[in-house]
This record gives structure tokens, C-alpha cells and sequence, in this order.
């Protein structure tokens, strides 16, 4: 693929705001710091269930409840960032298409980026 995530378009143009890109770098940070977090928890919850200590055990449903807590905001912060890529994709689109192009005729044309579409 060329150019990487963020492609250039035909006019020159890179569609990429960096405020965006800073959103999502805080966003898979955010991301993969609860992962990391996982990762722990998960460890230390198959630690305590292989010494079959009741107090260990007992303690793992703490862990396991935090760790639901984790999937569901890993989920919650995909869930964000889904949507502020669609936000920013449609604002770019929309902002390609009020520039639209000139056709033979003297019309303004519309151009849309379909969502999925790679643009080169």
C-alpha cells in the first residue's frame, strides 16, 4: 500500500490534520496500556489459580472482575476511537467535496470518499 495509512490525494494535498493524529497516538497508548495491564492481571490470576491457595484463589475473583473491567474499557476506548475516525473521514470528505472539481461543462462536480475506500 502506498503512502501508508494516510494517503495523498490527487490535488497534492495530505488530508491528515496532526490534531487528529495526536488523538489517535493517545488513544492505542491509552490502549495498549490497559492491555499491558491485562497482561499482568492475567499472570498473577494464573500464578494464584496453579497454587490452589484458597486465599489466592479468593483473591483472583477481585482480579478477574478488574480485568472485565479493563476488556470492557479497551472496548469502550476502540468504540471512541472508531468514531472519531469516522468523524474526521467524513469531515475530510466533506471538506473535499465542497471544493469539488470543475467539469468540461463549467458544473461543479462532487468528489466523496466512500468509507473503506483506498484513496492513492
Amino acid at each position: 500500500m502506498e503512502g501508508g495509512i494516510f494517503s495523498t490525494f490527487g490535488n497534492g494535498t495530505t488530508q491528515v490534520d496532526t490534531e487528529i493524529l495526536q488523538t489517535f497516538q493517545k488513544s492505542f497508548v491509552q490502549v495498549q496500556d490497559v492491555l499491558d495491564q491485562n497482561r499482568v492481571l492475567i499472570n498473577e490470576i494464573n500464578q494464584n489459580h496453579d497454587s490452589k491457595i484458597p486465599g489466592n484463589l479468593s483473591r483472583n475473583v477481585g482480579l478477574i472482575r478488574e480485568l472485565n473491567n479493563n476488556i470492557r474499557r479497551v472496548v469502550d476506548l476502540y468504540g471512541d476511537l472508531s468514531s472519531n475516525f469516522t468523524r474526521s473521514m467524513e469531515a475530510s470528505s466533506e471538506g473535499e467535496s465542497a471544493a469539488g472539481t470543475l467539469k468540461s461543462d463549467g458544473n461543479a462536480g462532487q468528489k466523496r470518499i466512500r468509507s473503506g475506500q483506498i484513496i492513492n
